[in-house]
C-alpha cells in the first residue's frame, strides 16, 4: 500500500496560517548541535520526516535526543560516541552530510555513507571536501562510504567556487574546533547560514560575517550546551503566499520575516496579487487579474529556486507568457511535466519554461518527483477542476510541516487515502 494525497480544487480559502521553523535551518541546526559537550535545547521544530531521520542518526552516535513538545527538542551529545555512520538511514536525506563537518570538527574522523536527498540533478560534495582538505584533512571513498581524517584541524583561507549553502555551513562545523582563523570567501549568505552560527555562537563558537560573503571563524576548545530558537521557514511562508495568492479570499500568513521573501514578494506585486507586508506577517486578498512575469533563479537574496516550483502553478492562472529560467539546479523541471497533465500550457527549454496562461486545470494523478514539486502539485490541486490524487507524499512530508491540515484549517478540501502499489 501506498499513501496519497488528494485535493478537491476550486474551494476558495479563508484565514490564518503560522509559519513552522526552517527546514534548511533544522537540518543543519540539529548535526551541529553535537559540536557541543552539554545539552542543546532547540525550539521551533518543524513537523517533518527529516527531523526524525537526523533523529535517527543522533541516537546512533549514542547522543541522547528528547522530545519536550512537538517543536521541542533536547540534544544531549554527552555520552556521544563517534561511529561510524553507514547505516541506510543516512541516505535518506541530503542534509545527513552536516554530520560530515560536524564529526570532523569534534574528533577529527567520519566515515559515513553518500548522503541522498531529492534528485534535482547533479549536486556534488567537492566543495565541503575540498573545504575539509584546506583544513588538514585526508579524504577517501571506498564501498560507498566518505573515510575523512585529520591528526589535527588548522585554520586556513578557504575560496568555494560556488556560493554554496551546504558547503558554507558544513566547513563552519568543520572549522570551529581548528587553530587559528578560517576564512571562507564566497560564503552563501542565505538566513539559514547565520541562524547556524548564531547556534554556535551561543554555544561558544567565534564566527563573524555570517550573512555576508566573507566569514571568518576563530578557533576554539570547548563549546557547550545552549538555548535556541529557528528562524521562520521562508520557503514554507512562500509557498503559502504563492497558495494565497492562487485561491484565497483573505488570508494572513504568520510568524514570517519579510526581508527573507524580498524577491518573492516584489515579483507577486508585479503579477497584481494584492498584499499587505507588515513586521512579521503577509495579509493577502483576492486578485481578479493576474499577470505573467519573467523569473530567474538567484542565490539568496535572489529568487529562491526552491520557489519557483510552486509559482510555476500559480503562472498557469496569469495573462500572456511567463518564463521561468532556472540558474541553480537546471534540471528542476520535472514539475512542468506533471502540470502538463492536468492542462497546462508550458515549453521546456534549456534550462527554462515558457509558460503561456491563464490556463484552467484539470483534477489529475501527479506524482511528487521532489519535495517542491510536491509544492507545486498542491498549489496546482488547488486550483484544479475536480479531484487531484498526488503520489509520492514523502518527499512533501520530509520539507512541509503538516501542509495538509494547515490548508484544511483555511477551508481547502484535502486528505489523504492509502491505495494499492
Amino acid at each position: 500500500m501506498q499513501e496519497v494525497m488528494k485535493i478537491e480544487g476550486g474551494h476558495m480559502l479563508e484565514g490564518e496560517v503560522t509559519i513552522s521553523g526552517a527546514k534548511n535551518a533544522t537540518v543543519a541546526l540539529i548535526p551541529a548541535a553535537v559540536l557541543s559537550n552539554g545539552p542543546v535545547t532547540i525550539v521551533g521544530i518543524p513537523q517533518i520526516a527529516d527531523v526524525d531521520s537526523l533523529s535517527a542518526i543522533l541516537r546512533l552516535l549514542d547522543v541522547e535526543v528528547i522530545e519536550v513538545a512537538s517543536d521541542h527538542l533536547i540534544i544531549d551529545p554527552s555520552h556521544m560516541v563517534n561511529k561510524d555512520l553507514d547505516d541506510d538511514i543516512v541516505t535518506k536525506l541530503r542534509a545527513s552530510y552536516y554530520f560530515m563537518g560536524a564529526l570532523l570538527g569534534k574528533y577529527g574522523r567520519v566515515r559515513m555513507k553518500m548522503p541522498g536527498g531529492c534528485y534535482l540533478g547533479p549536486r556534488p560534495i567537492d566543495l565541503h571536501l575540498k573545504g575539509f582538505e584546506a583544513l588538514g584533512a585526508k579524504v577517501s571513498y571506498e564501498k560507498g562510504c566518505y573515510t575523512i581524517v585529520a591528526d589535527k584541524l588548522v585554520g586556513n583561507k578557504i575560496f568555494l567556487d560556488i556560493a554554496s549553502v551546504g558547503a558554507t555551513i558544513n566547513i563552519m562545523m568543520a572549522a570551529v574546533y581548528a587553530e587559528g582563523r578560517t576564512t571562507i570567501e564566497n560564503a552563501a549568505k542565505e538566513p539559514e547560514i547565520i541562524d547556524v552560527a548564531t547556534l554556535l555562537n551561543k554555544m561558544g563558537a567565534r564566527i563573524r560575517g555570517a550573512g555576508t560573503n566573507v566569514i571568518t571563524i576563530d578557533g576554539v576548545r570547548y563549546l557547550n550546551g545552549c538555548f535556541h530558537e529557528i528562524i521562520p521557514d521562508r520557503i514554507e511562508a512562500g509557498t503559502f503566499i504563492i497558495i494565497a495568492a492562487a485561491m484565497a479570499k483573505h488570508m494572513v500568513i504568520n510568524n514570517i520575516i519579510p526581508q527573507h521573501l524580498d524577491a518573492l514578494l516584489s515579483k507577486l506585486k508585479d503579477m497584481g496579487v494584492k498584499m499587505k507586508v507588515e513586521i512579521d506577517k503577509v495579509t493577502i486578498e483576492q486578485s481578479d487579474h493576474l499577470r505573467g512575469v519573467d523569473v530567474t533563479t538567484k542565490p539568496y537574496p535572489g529568487f529562491a529556486t526552491d520557489l519557483q516550483q510552486p509559482l510555476t502553478a500559480l503562472l498557469t492562472q496569469a495573462a500572456g507568457e511567463s518564463k521561468v529560467t532556472e540558474t541553480i539546479y537546471i534540471e528542476r523541471f520535472k514539475h512542468c511535466l506533471e502540470l502538463q497533465k492536468m492542462g497546462a500550457d508550458i515549453e521546456l527549454l534549456n534550462g527554462s519554461a515558457i509558460i503561456k496562461g491563464p490556463t484552467a486545470l484539470d483534477g489529475s494523478r501527479v506524482y511528487a518527483t521532489d519535495l517542491r514539486c510536491g509544492a507545486a502539485m498542491v498549489v496546482a490541486g488547488l486550483l484544479a477542476d475536480g479531484v487531484t490524487e498526488i503520489r509520492n507524499v514523502y518527499h512533501i512530508d520530509r520539507g512541509y510541516s503538516e501542509i495538509d491540515k494547515k490548508l484544511e484549517k483555511l477551508g481547502a478540501k484535502i486528505w489523504r487515502e492509502y491505495i494499492p502499489d
